[in-house]
């Protein structure tokens, strides 16, 4: 954790689910959901290809790293479920999509990978600003962040449906650093895929980290980020670590200085 310790970030770009929130107990539970619901109204058995189309394994019950549910915004996932009714030759796939379309519940389904009143305040606590930038769509994600009562520690976010080119292009990195008045050189992007550490290089950031509570594994992970954690669990650890240093450099005379 060398490097971390070694760089003063002025504030940190997370990712949301996956990195912030449980990706597969809400992803995961609602293309089953979705499945089921198209296969009543179809009168066919259409959770294989739906599964395999959005990219979830039934069988570890995870969503795929690989998979469009993964990566992609809402409105694209939705003309993917389209275009999946009608190979099966389904004429009426749009109006079936429409009918039975549904997206996960933001507050019932969303678990925090920690503590997030916790892990925000101790930003705060060290002048840290703190950004999201996620491929799910602003309203469920504003939903989210006020029933975890975390939202006036954000100071920006950008969505899916905020017309700004979506991960892995830099956009919203680029966006959000512009929004905070900081160069992507001030700052860290934290994530649990390939896009999310590929948005955060082709910015600039410092640091991109990798977190493995989402979809990805270690080796997926590994040629794009500068540093892999379980989870933003660990960040706890870091910025407890720094406040004690802080702390001891101001009872010494000196002036706190943070080492993130």
């Amino acid at each position: 954790m060398k490097h971390i310790k070694n760089f003063k970030p002025q504030a940190i770009i997370f990712d949301k689910d996956g990195t912030l929130i449980d990706f597969h107990a809400m992803w995961g539970n609602w293309v089953v959901y979705l499945a089921q619901q198209l296969s009543q109204a179809s009168q066919i058995n259409v959770h294989e290809v739906i599964y395999q189309a959005m990219g979830y394994d039934v069988a570890t019950k995870k969503v795929l790293a690989t998979g469009k549910v993964a990566m992609r915004p809402m409105a694209e996932l939705f003309q993917l479920t389209i275009e999946t009714l009608k190979s099966l030759n389904i004429h009426n796939a749009q109006q079936l999509v429409t009918n039975c379309w549904v997206v996960p519940d933001p507050v019932l389904l969303a678990k925090p990978l920690t503590d997030l009143d916790l892990l925000f305040s101790k930003l705060h606590q060290h002048e840290i600003k703190i950004a999201i930038a996620t491929a799910d769509d602003r309203a469920p994600t504003l939903a989210t962040l006020q029933a975890f009562d975390v939202e006036d520690y954000i100071s920006t976010f950008i969505c899916a449906d905020d017309n700004i080119a979506s991960k892995p292009d830099p956009s919203m990195v680029l966006e959000l650093c512009q929004r905070l008045n900081l160069k992507p050189a001030d700052v860290i992007v934290i994530g649990d895929t390939i896009a999310d550490l590929k948005m955060g290089r082709a910015a600039g950031a410092s640091l991109c980290i990798g977190v493995l509570s989402g979809v990805s594994n270690h080796k997926d992970l590994l040629p794009y980020a500068d540093i892999i954690l379980e989870s933003i669990e660990e960040l706890h650890i870091y910025l407890e670590e720094s406040y004690e240093q802080s702390s001891s450099k101001t009872e010494s005379g000196l002036n706190p200085d943070f080492a993130f």
